[in-house]
């Protein structure tokens, strides 16, 4: 058996799976996060292990002999966090979360440095590590000055489970610190912001081992002796491995309450001009791209809000066949954009209203306006020498049969859609467990899902979605600095 861990925002899911990967049950538990301050966000890590504990605790009371069973567990989180411990690993302050804003002004001093764009290949986004640590520096020196190590939250949890300080490729990516050509860490961009190596944890790829279970653990949750800790990987390349989306030329599209195109590259491919995201991936030699969108399910719940209607009801307003976009353009910019623009200040707006622009106008705006979102991920990975064939959809938004057909139109791809199952991150985490603890052929594990159907794109509105595409891409320049 093995065990995929979770870390969500929001909250933990402990996945158990056999040898198979078939999964047998799952725990939750919820979290919260503290908003002190406009623009913070912060999570006391004391609650990871409390909500691990809890998960945990649900499938030893429901699956005791499988969960004893466990030979690897793989580790799955949200990325960018600042965890910071002090010598002997008691944590100094809340974790700053990838969400938190309060580092803009550090983050655009060291994205003007390009040192680091050159190196990391990426943005330094106000989410990221490093400015996070800059901002500590600044304003909390005492606290500063005790940091032993920079942990991101799941390898945290990682030394909770073994002791060890141990990250791995993908999620450290991300931290604005690693070198990501050579995968490693950038003693360079280190002393940038005032740290040493001596301070990052040790590297390791996802599929590597990890650190194993202390005996403790072990014992409490009715485990045996020398259970194996993966790598593991950040959220989005958890995802993928879920996904089977490892090999270049894979791809998913991500339609939940942010929206990802990510797509798997089998070298380094830089682009942040066009704020791409480019990350190892969890497994050696294998990079991946990413396409980031703030507002992509969100969108939608936010026009349900206003409208009172549930997302649902909205998109069965629209019916099963694909209209022609209308004169109504939505920008889906309700937090600012990653994907191309890099602009945390942008907001979202409707262009073309008219008296008898209804509900079913602006919901068909909506989803349009996400769909050309994912349009511009897809030309910036282009640009950065990616070229896609096809996609597959996950997320809640793949729900809606009508926006997959949006979608696959503005992209002119095609869309595939998975047969049910559970192939998110927790899912990924167990694949890796099961990798580490075997040392088994990642090809052979990391097989993608069965395709249930495939959304292709309407020949017969192609032309009309490339004359709104140009429609919507000329507003952006046209209402920035006016927002």
């Amino acid at each position: 058996m093995y065990l995929g861990i979770d870390l969500g925002t929001s909250g933990v899911k402990a996945l158990l799976i056999d040898g198979s990967q078939k999964a047998l049950a799952s725990g939750h538990a919820a979290l919260d996060v503290s908003r002190p301050h406009a623009g913070w966000s912060e999570q006391d890590p004391a609650q990871w292990i409390a909500a691990i504990n809890e998960a945990i605790g649900a499938l030893k009371r429901s699956n005791p002999v499988q969960l004893a069973a466990v030979k690897g567990i793989g580790l799955s989180g949200h990325m960018h966090g600042a965890t910071l411990v002090d010598s002997e690993d008691n944590v100094l302050r809340p974790c700053i979360l990838w969400n938190d804003t309060r580092s803009h002004a550090e983050a655009a001093e060291l994205d003007s440095d390009p040192r680091f764009r050159k190196i990391t290949g990426n943005i330094v986004f106000p989410g990221f590590t490093a400015p996070k640590l800059v901002w500590v520096a600044r304003h909390e020196a005492d606290i500063f000055k005790r940091v032993a190590k920079v942990l991101l939250p799941k390898d945290y949890l990682r030394l909770w489970l073994t002791g060890e300080h141990i990250s791995e490729m993908s999620d450290s990516a991300g931290t604005s610190w690693l070198n990501v050509a050579e995968r490693r860490w950038s003693q360079e961009l280190l002393e940038a912001t005032g740290l040493e190596e001596s301070q990052m944890p040790a590297l390791v790829e996802g599929t590597q081992q990890g650190g194993t279970l202390r005996k403790e653990l072990a014992a409490g949750w009715g485990m045996g002796p020398n259970v194996v800790v993966a790598g593991g990987a950040g959220d989005n390349a958890a995802s993928a491995v879920g996904m089977g989306t490892v090999k270049p030329g894979q791809a998913f599209v991500s339609i939940g309450t942010s929206g990802v195109l990510f797509a798997a590259n089998g070298s380094y491919l830089p682009n942040a001009e066009s704020a791409v995201h480019t990350f190892c991936h969890a497994l050696p030699d294998v990079w991946h791209q990413m396409g980031v969108i703030l507002s992509a399910s969100d969108s939608l719940t936010w026009l349900g809000g206003i409208t009172g209607k549930k997302p649902e009801e909205l998109t069965a307003e629209l019916g099963d066949k694909l209209k022609a976009p209308g004169r109504v353009t939505f920008l889906p910019y309700l937090s600012g954009e990653r994907t191309p623009h890099n602009d945390a200040a942008i907001r979202g707006v409707f262009t073309g209203l008219a008296h008898q622009s209804g509900r079913t106008a602006l919901t068909q705006a909506v989803l349009e306006g996400v769909a050309f979102a994912f349009r511009d991920s897809l030309e910036a990975l282009r640009t950065a020498g990616t070229e896609l064939h096809r996609v597959t959809a996950i997320g809640g938004g793949s729900r809606s049969r009508y926006w997959l057909k949006s979608i696959a139109t503005a992209l002119n791809l095609p869309v595939d859609v998975p047969a049910d199952g559970d192939f998110g991150a927790a899912f990924g985490a167990a694949r890796l467990g099961l990798i580490s603890a075997q040392k088994a052929d990642p090809a052979t594990v990391l097989t993608p899902p069965k395709t249930a159907e495939t959304i292709e794109p309407d020949a017969g509105l192609t032309e009309a979605y490339g004359d709104a595409y140009r429609r919507y891409s000329a507003l952006y320049p046209a209402i920035k600095g006016g927002t």
